[in-house]
This record gives structure tokens, C-alpha cells and sequence, in this order.
């Protein structure tokens, strides 16, 4: 029961606490600058594979690892898969549309992110901050972390094989909605 009540309030609170910062839209339209030990690029498939010290930018984003890969839809989209190591943990930030500095970022041993769909995805020892000015608004951890920025829903997920003596499987440390919204 500690176990729900626990996902519960980690995960259910943004539910009924929107807030209307979504991802910078500029950044679709920017190109995707990729630096790496070594990239491989099939442009006929649309695939790129990257491997050792990732740096990949894309307006606003910026996604770090050592091993990953860009795949290209036929509209343009692209479905990032990022992977650290154990010594270089992958990394994710983006600019949030409207006021100038408040962003998304995050760390864990594998960054997934859909721009078609916005969504995110961070497993592994994962960890996700809203940050406005460089100040913490919202913090999330855990083995798993979504995050959905069309329809601002985070979701923290625990690993598989949890046990209600591991609590807290989830954390969230959340900025009251009425206070952050007034300071944009």
C-alpha cells in the first residue's frame, strides 16, 4: 500500500497542475549538429549512428552519451536514442517556449526523445528538473521517467522487480503551481 500511495503522489500531481511552457517550437525547424568520435549516416534511410563522446545539438536541444542514434521519419521528425556508460552518463536539455529561461533537463543511463510526438523518456537512475532561471522549480526521480510536453504529464515509473521495502522508488520535489506561474 506504501508502495501505491508513493507512485501515487510522485506521479499523479501534475495531473490536475498544468502549466503552459511547452518545448520550443523554433527548434524544428533548426539543423542537427552532431559531433561524436565517430558517425555513421545512411541518407537514404535517414539513420544516424553515433558512437563515443555524443554531442548532438538541435536548436534549443542538446543530448549528450557515448552511444546513440537519430532516426529521420519521412516528415522530418526525428527519434533520438542516447545511451551512457557508466562514467558518461546521458544527458538532456531543451528550452521551454515563451519565457526565455526556463528549461528541461535531464540525466540517465538512456535518453529517448520522439520530437514528432514530444515525449521523453529517461531510464535508468533517471533525473528530471524544470528549471526558470537556473532556480529549480519541479524535480523527479527514479528508474524511469516520461515526460509528455503536449500534454505536460510527467509519469515515474519504478523498475520491474521493485519491492515495497525499496521506497522510495520514486521522489518529487514540486514548486507550488499558483507561485511559479505567477513569477514567469
Amino acid at each position: 500500500m506504501k508502495l501505491k500511495l508513493a507512485l501515487l503522489l510522485a506521479i499523479g500531481w501534475h495531473i490536475c497542475m498544468p502549466h503552459y511552457a511547452f518545448a520550443e517550437k523554433a527548434d524544428q525547424d533548426k539543423p542537427i549538429i552532431l559531433e561524436a568520435d565517430q558517425v555513421s549516416v545512411d541518407d537514404v534511410k535517414q539513420i544516424y549512428d553515433l558512437d563515443g563522446q555524443i554531442l548532438l545539438i538541435k536548436g534549443s536541444i542538446v543530448v549528450t552519451g557515448e552511444h546513440g542514434n537519430i532516426k529521420v521519419d519521412p516528415e522530418g521528425y526525428e527519434f533520438i536514442d542516447v545511451k551512457g556508460t557508466p562514467e558518461a552518463i546521458a544527458t538532456f536539455r531543451q528550452r521551454k517556449e515563451g519565457i526565455a529561461n526556463e528549461f528541461m533537463q535531464g540525466h540517465g543511463n538512456q535518453v529517448i526523445y520522439d520530437a514528432k510526438t514530444e515525449m521523453l523518456i529517461i531510464t535508468g537512475n533517471a533525473t528530471l528538473k524544470r528549471l526558470l532561471n537556473m532556480q529549480m522549480l519541479d524535480q523527479l526521480k527514479g528508474w524511469k521517467i516520461e515526460y509528455d510536453d503536449v500534454k505536460q504529464y510527467y509519469h515515474v515509473i519504478p523498475p520491474a522487480d521493485a519491492k515495497p521495502d525499496d521506497l522510495p522508488l520514486a521522489r518529487a520535489i514540486l514548486s507550488p503551481r499558483r507561485k511559479a506561474t505567477l513569477e514567469k
